[in-house]
């Protein structure tokens, strides 16, 4: 084997690729945040922290508002990834979701989940599709180079030559139309 003797890939690395260009077609990471700000939401309500013999309930009475809300988070982020096309919807939905989070779900999953949920609606809103970049040929590129010196006309010269005005208005003081002492 030498060098130059291409390697063909492996499955891990064809799978890899595979899952590049997939994310790469949607809003990926925006669906990645809100899912993961859904998670403290839903959480902390129901959680039960120790610190060595000391329990911590964080039980609420809107344990059940931070379940919807986080469960809805968590649902608008696998749709994200999987509907792109219902990125603008899902974005402001999860905007709204982590802004309603502060007052009904401890202070929105202790500010964590809402930072998630917030930083990942505003992703899902911004993000639009590519294009991916099309190959350009020489000989297509040469004469659009050379054409574009000659597109616009000079200043001072007329749309059709030099000795024409440019002034489209009709309101020129050469043809006594310039505004002045007129009634309308």
């Amino acid at each position: 084997m030498s060098a130059e003797t291409p390697v063909a890939p492996g499955q891990f690395t064809r799978r890899r690729q595979q899952f590049r260009a997939w994310r790469g077609t949607r809003p990926f990471w925006a669906g990645v945040f809100v899912l993961l700000g859904g998670l403290p939401i839903m959480y902390f309500p129901y959680a039960h922290l120790k610190f060595g013999a000391l329990t911590l309930a964080i039980s609420t009475t809107a344990g059940a508002g931070s379940l919807i809300i986080g469960v809805l988070l968590v649902v608008l982020g696998i749709s994200l990834w999987f509907q792109k096309h219902v990125r603008v919807f899902a974005g402001v939905a999860a905007i709204l979701l982590a802004l309603v989070s502060i007052p009904v779900a401890n202070f929105g999953g202790f500010v964590v989940g809402f930072l998630l949920a917030l930083v990942g609606g505003g992703l899902a809103v911004a993000w639009a599709p590519g294009t991916p970049p099309q190959p350009e040929s020489q000989a297509e590129a040469a004469p659009e180079v050379a054409g574009a010196a000659e597109a616009a006309p000079l200043f001072g010269e007329g749309v059709n030559g030099p000795g024409e005005s440019n002034d489209l208005s009709g309101t020129s003081p050469a043809n006594g139309a310039n505004g002045r002492h007129s009634a309308g």
